[in-house]
């Protein structure tokens, strides 16, 4: 084979009575590894010209889009295969639409050209540099991307790449060998203890649909897509629990869907509730049947806990929309409805609670995740611990001073008769 040719397909003639012929191409592999294979019959006086035939049925084959040999595949070919193939049966549809829109707007235009298999780290690093320059954004407002951002075009390449080697397109990802992009270090929005108390007393003045949705986001951390999705069959009082098992989101061009969690495998799981919670859910239950009998035929029957005043399940956007208003209203600095979650994270951190702890009942699948997240207010859990060791050693030093004998006292006297007066505190 002259240098730069391209090998050719591989296909053979079979007879299948007078004149007929079944001719068969090997045509690579498809999603699942199996070798795909392209049939067809056709009519033909003699072998020469079922061979012309098979000829032409080979050149078809490596003209079509579909077929994924990446010596001919294009990385804009490959990745609207992903889109269709993987992305789109797998990926919740608000993540879906934002990796098609990353695709679109950026990284198709910059490497779609491109022939899969010749793709370079280099031309990964190349393209997220491109991301780092002013001009980079497609909103119309001016600087490049954030790095959180640039990890997000990171993410999506190595999997559609990683598809690619799984499906044994590629031997292997280039995107691999590319140090990943240093997310930025959020300010995450969360209020403190005493901030905390402030927006549960002015809550005593909302209606207790929106107390139970407040005091539950704020007492079991879970996202607005599963406080959307629950319904009165997950919630135990007896036992004092919860069952996370859906989700429920509102996409443009999609609309309202809910789906199970597939976040990761611990999405799913059951959360303990406090009593206090339970009382005010249980407020909120009485008051939703007091509507339901009030509405007669014109409730629509939802077992949602979140509804309208006609039983119909309340608009997933809606605490998003309401909570701002409620802060503003009650002159309370401002935070984002997902706060609510970050402030639950942040106080269980502060009061000692076990990270892994901490970690399950948000849902997170790596404990490594909460720590990166929650960075900060385990620095500040840390420096209170520092600071509890550093009154010990003062109250130690001040009990060695003053007793007897002075500076000079036995320190293990000291030590006895500090734990002593610690006991009797």
């Amino acid at each position: 084979m002259a240098k730069g040719e391209k090998e050719r397909l591989v296909g053979h003639i079979e007879k299948r009575g007078k004149d007929s012929y079944r001719l068969t191409v090997s045509a690579g592999f498809g999603p699942d590894g199996k070798r795909i294979r392209k049939r067809r019959t056709v009519r033909a006086k003699n072998d020469a010209e079922a061979e012309k035939k098979l000829a032409g049925f080979i050149t078809e084959i490596e003209n079509s889009s579909a077929f994924a040999d990446p010596s001919r595949l294009s990385f804009k070919g490959f990745a609207e295969k992903w889109l269709t193939e993987y992305a789109e049966p797998n990926l919740a549809p608000k993540t879906f639409l934002g990796y098609k829109r990353m695709l679109e707007q950026h990284i198709i235009p910059a490497l779609g050209c491109a022939r899969l298999d010749q793709i370079k780290p280099l031309h990964i690093v190349e393209y997220e540099n491109s991301l780092r320059q002013n001009g980079a954004r497609k909103d119309g407002k001016k600087g490049p991307l954030s790095e959180t951002t640039i990890l997000q075009h990171h993410a999506v390449l190595s999997s559609i790449f990683n598809a690619a080697v799984d499906w044994q397109i590629l031997k292997e990802n280039p995107v691999a060998r590319v140090k990943r992009p240093r997310k930025n270090k959020a300010n995450i929005p969360a209020y403190d203890e005493e901030q905390t108390a402030a927006l549960l007393a002015a809550l005593e003045y909302e209606q207790p649909q929106y107390q139970a949705l407040v005091h539950l986001a704020l007492t079991s951390g879970l996202r607005k897509s599963e406080l959307m999705a629950l319904t009165w069959d997950d919630v135990d009082f007896e036992a004092g629990t919860i069952e996370v098992t859906k989700t429920r989101q509102y996409a443009p061009h999609i609309g309202v869907h809910e789906r199970d969690c597939t976040k990761n495998e611990t999405s799913n799981r059951l959360i303990s509730i406090p009593q206090s919670t339970l009382n005010i859910l249980s407020r909120h239950k009485a008051e939703q049947e007091a509507l339901k009998e009030k509405a007669g035929n014109l409730w629509q029957g939802s077992n949602r806990l979140f509804t309208t005043n006609l039983g119909e399940d309340m608009f997933p956007d809606t605490p998003t929309s309401w909570f701002p208003k409620f802060l503003k209203k009650h002159g309370l600095p401002h935070m984002n409805f997902h706060g609510l979650r970050h402030t639950a994270a942040t106080i269980l951190i502060s009061q000692g609670v076990d990270i892994k702890a901490v970690s399950a009942r948000l849902g997170h699948a790596r404990t490594s995740t909460t720590v990166d997240i929650y960075a900060k207010a385990l620095r500040s859990a840390d420096r209170a611990c520092a600071d509890v060791m550093d009154n010990i050693a003062k109250d130690a030093k001040k009990e060695g001073d003053s007793g007897p004998g002075g500076p000079n006292t036995d320190p293990k006297n000291n030590i006895i008769r500090l734990v002593h007066k610690r006991k009797v505190r």
